[in-house]
């Protein structure tokens, strides 16, 4: 399926343009993290929140990022404007400049992954677990950490072909594949449990069987989420081939733009790296207070609705914006933007409330299971509720990102990262000085959201002036009314679920009636709220959803 690029499709949420190209995307994308959610949760199951799993989050730290990143969309966005440029103006269609540029990204990847295993003990230093760490549990990080680095280069790869069909028009396989590992992951957590142990699990007691079925069927399933996009190549008329005469300018301008978006990587790691030293070492001093599991899977719900609704409408909005800033179109390029604001702003500030209200409630439902206590779900919670803030700057800041590498500046977007992670990072550590230490997570989750604030402002400062405006009084208008009607709902929801708390014990069943409703009176009056005040973005995406589920 192709989306619609005529002047002025922009605007709509209907069956054409966007909104046909976001649905079909956000398919997908429910089931990826929907199983994602359920790989998260039979993780937690099997491994619980001590020892064990912070050895294996540490490890796998590394190749998350990489995911968040480069499936995230970076990568993507990267390719999607240089091949389109190639698509328009090269004879073949641009085949030969794509099969040259995959020939590069899979060499470089090789690299970067070989120098990754290599480097395992150190990364998994600089990560916290150094020489003077539990010495069995950082074993433990390293030994898994090589078993789970390799993931990075198929991760690279999965993107790279992503970015081909995206440029192709098609959007839906590359939304699905992670299923097929989300799948893998749940397999091998099967697997786990059937395994023999003795006694409970922790870094001396774990056999090497446990450790390689954990380490091998997580990379395992990320070698199959790459290889699931392989096949659709051909269906796209794509054939693919090693091509290494890569010594023309054009490649040579690609490899500036990948060194860029490379150092935006880099330089987002470092305050991964921070974040995550910093919560080994409260965890370390004080080993009663939530640590690394309770920030992962904090961070891993944060990350569900951005999933869900913003990377699918960015994905379907790059290649118009691509196309815009080829054709010299910037006007264009900036009503993509606003509108993929607008329509982001519609989900996720009612789950921003939602997240704060109710976020201790979905933490001990989700999080309380096998051997994960209810405290330890309770700590999620309260983690996603602490960062709840940042998910709309986020998502913003991404679709800003993505304005520019359409324009094919990844520069830019790498510098305004400095900014943005030299804030994360100051703020963390004088949290991590001032705060008490049972509340110190909570406060790097704040760091987060103060650099996606930053990172949001300079990039919409900068794009205004680049693109002449950016339809700044519309989103402010929107985003505004919509903030008022989470904020009466939210405060609904947080009545009704502290009004049950004092009827009902606490546990999984009385936060799953907290929840169901909290959150469907919540969104009833959001939704009543945002009407009243007139926010025709909610009109439009709700008589979008009645015609569907109409036919």
């Amino acid at each position: 399926m192709t989306e619609d690029v005529t002047p002025g499709a922009a605007d709509s949420v209907g069956p054409a343009g966007v909104g046909q190209a976001s649905r079909v995307m956000a398919i997908g994308t429910v089931a990826s993290r929907a199983t994602g959610f359920l790989r998260s949760l039979a993780l937690a199951y099997v491994l619980g929140f001590q020892l064990v799993p912070a050895a294996y989050n540490v490890a796998n730290t590394l190749p998350n990022m990489v995911y968040e990143l480069l499936l995230g969309g970076i990568l993507t966005s990267v390719f999607v404007p240089l091949i389109v440029k190639a698509q328009r103006s090269d004879p073949d269609g641009g085949d030969a400049y794509t099969e040259r540029l995959l020939t590069i990204t899979l060499v470089a990847l090789a690299i970067a992954t070989a120098g990754a295993v290599l480097a395992a003990p150190l990364l998994i230093d600089l990560l916290g677990f150094g020489a003077d760490h539990h010495p069995q549990q950082r074993d433990l990080a390293i030994t898994l950490a090589r078993l789970l680095l390799p993931e990075i280069f198929f991760y690279g790869v999965g993107a790279a072909l992503a970015a081909v069909l995206n440029s192709r028009g098609h959007f839906a396989l590359p939304m699905w594949a992670p299923v097929v590992n989300n799948l893998v992951v749940i397999a091998t957590c099967g697997i786990f449990v059937a395994l023999p142990s003795h006694g409970p699990l922790t870094p001396e007691n774990i056999t090497t069987t446990q450790v390689l079925v954990l380490g091998i069927g997580t990379t395992l399933g990320i070698v199959l989420q790459a290889a699931t996009l392989w096949p659709a190549l051909r269906r796209v008329g794509f054939r693919w081939r090693w091509r290494f005469d890569v010594g023309n300018a054009r490649l040579r301008g690609a490899a500036e733009l990948a060194g860029w978006m490379l150092a935006y990587v880099a330089i987002s790691q470092v305050g991964v790296i921070v974040i995550q030293r910093l919560a080994v070492l409260v965890e370390d001093a004080h080993p009663e207070v939530p640590g690394v599991s309770v920030l992962v899977n904090a961070q891993l719900l944060f990350m569900l609705p951005h999933g869900i609704v913003a990377v699918s409408l960015i994905t379907a909005l790059l290649p118009r914006m691509s196309r815009a800033a080829v054709d010299g179109r910037p006007r264009e390029v900036a009503r993509d933007l606003s509108l993929g604001t607008r329509l982001s702003s519609v989900v996720l500030l009612p789950v921003t409330a939602a997240f704060i209200a109710l976020g201790p409630a979905l933490g001990i439902l989700l999080y309380s299971h096998g051997r994960s206590t209810i405290g330890d779900g309770r700590d999620v919670g309260l983690t996603l509720a602490a960062g709840a803030l940042g998910l709309l700057p986020f998502a913003v800041s991404q679709m800003q990102i993505f304005a520019f590498y359409a324009m094919r500046d990844t520069r830019t977007p790498a510098l305004i990262n400095i900014a943005a992670v030299a804030v994360k990072v100051g703020v963390d550590l004088v949290l991590y000085a001032t705060l008490p230490p049972k509340n110190v997570v909570e406060g790097l989750m704040w760091g987060n959201t103060a650099s996606y604030l930053v990172a949001a402002v300079v990039s919409g400062f900068l794009l205004s002036r680049r693109l002449g405006g950016l339809d700044t009084g519309k989103v402010l208008r929107t985003v505004t009314r919509l903030t008022l009607a989470a904020t009466v709902g939210g405060l609904l929801a947080w009545a009704v679920a502290t009004g049950v708390g004092t009827e009902l014990s606490d546990g999984p069943a009385a936060a799953a009636i907290k929840l169901a409703a909290g959150s469907v009176l919540g969104g009833v009056v959001f939704v009543a709220v945002a009407l009243r005040l007139h926010v025709a973005e909610v009109r439009e995406v709700l008589g979008t959803a009645r015609a569907r589920l109409g036919r």
